[in-house]
């Protein structure tokens, strides 16, 4: 290819030139236009109820002809209000799609019964369809709906379900009873007849809009999930720090499950395992509050006792996980609070010996340590028996190792609130 004039590559130039500015300016100009639509629709979602998901054992799972085509109406209490929210929906644990045909949600009327307020009653939808199929392990959210809700508010979310889960995503541990009844009966202001069950299942997430509100995360085993709560009454722990904040505008979402270790899966997914989902996916969150590890230690020691270096090697292992929840959560600006594992001396379920117990004090001193969290609740110090410290105070003691309904209620009120004055 023979080359170009000198005058006519000046020429050629300047045509690119002029060209590339016009290039240039057209394309900002779109980057704009369509920038602007995007921001215009910019939401701020804080969490106001929330549930930790795992694959239920067979005692804690529906029976599959419950299923088909059935309506699961579920009670659930938001610990801040809003005026639009949104509903996730979990498989997480499903091997297999699961179609929800329809899901609605409603003001419950009355918390222990299916029944619900008809005016407050709205469809869910998913992309604009009443219908969705949740992938296998996946979970989604429902588009925002228009609703006002109060805080302490206790709504009713109904799924109609054509088929059951291939593998059951839910909370066994809900201390809430939740209804089920043959046919697509979402809309219906009553269930009589149904069928009872003090289970969750496939919802794990309810938001509320909020310029403002912010939201802590409780993190644990069966203390936080609520051992001994009788369904209906909300009397975990969790239940009321959220009464002490009734009108602060800051939520409390409860991720506890019974059973649950730090480091190793059991009744649930293991801490360290589900905390970025649990924890760090939720929506508004500012705080997170930890009290887990009795279960690892417990088990260590619970078939046979173990000596001080498996205990001491266990202390350890439980510190480097809360160092690194710890890491976490501060690289997402959330303020981490440790709780110190409480007593369990008096368990004829885990029966620890002295070589458990020292291991439970080198953790709480770790725990108690300058530094090593943001703030500490020190609830062994508020609930154990001065006389017998390595026992619940009797005044709080339900079985040893979990506190009684006083007990929660002191755990509760020993939560200074100026800790989530700031982060």
């Amino acid at each position: 290819m023979l080359p170009l004039p000198a005058k006519d590559t000046a020429g050629r130039e300047k045509t690119y030139m002029t060209m590339f500015k016009r290039s240039a300016l057209i394309a900002a100009g779109l980057a704009l236009v369509l920038a602007l639509p995007v921001q215009a629709e910019t939401r701020r979602w804080v969490g106001a109820w929330a549930s930790a998901q795992l694959a239920p054992d067979a005692k804690n799972s529906l029976a599959r002809e419950d299923y088909a085509n059935a309506t699961l109406r579920q009670v659930v209490r938001v610990s801040i209000g809003g005026d639009t929210l949104r509903v996730k929906l979990s498989n997480l644990f499903g091997t297999q799609p699961l179609t929800i045909a329809a899901a609605r949600i409603a003001v419950s009327t009355t918390p222990a019964t299916a029944r619900i307020d008809p005016a407050t009653d709205r469809p869910l939808t998913f992309s604009g369809a009443a219908q969705v199929t949740l992938p296998a392990g996946g979970e989604t959210w429902s588009d925002p709906v228009k609703l006002k809700v109060e805080p302490l508010a206790h709504l009713a979310i109904s799924l109609h379900y054509p088929a059951p889960p291939s593998v059951q995503t839910g909370h066994p541990g809900s201390r809430a009873t939740s209804y089920i009844l043959t046919g697509d009966h979402t809309a219906a202001p009553d269930l009589p007849g149904a069928k009872t069950a003090d289970r969750w299942f496939q919802i794990a997430s309810v938001d509320v809009e909020s310029p403002k509100a912010s939201a802590i995360v409780a993190f644990g085993d069966s203390i936080t999930d609520g051992y001994g709560v009788q369904p209906n009454t909300n009397l975990r722990w969790t239940d009321g720090l959220i009464e002490r904040l009734k009108g602060k505008n800051i939520a409390v979402l409860n991720l506890g499950i019974g059973g649950n270790r730090v480091l190793a899966d059991g009744l649930g997914p293991s801490g360290l395992s589900r905390f970025d989902r649990d924890v760090l996916s939720q929506s508004g969150v500012t705080h997170l509050i930890i009290l887990e590890g009795v279960n690892d230690l417990g088990v260590l020691n619970r078939e046979k006792p173990q000596d001080a270096q498996m205990n001491g090697w266990m202390a350890k292992d439980l510190i480097g996980a809360y160092a690194s929840m710890v890491a976490k959560a501060r690289a997402r600006g959330i303020k981490a609070i440790g709780a110190t594992i409480l007593p369990y001396g008096g368990s004829a379920y885990y029966r620890p010996p002295a070589e458990a117990e020292a291991a439970r004090q080198t953790i709480n001193a770790w725990i108690r340590a300058p530094g090593n969290f943001d703030a500490v609740i020190d609830w062994d110090a508020a609930l154990r028996d001065p006389a017998r410290p390595t026992h619940l105070l009797p005044a709080y003691d339900n079985d040893g190792l979990h506190p009684n309904m006083a007990g929660y209620k002191a755990m509760a009120d020993a939560v200074p609130l100026s800790l989530f004055e700031s982060r």
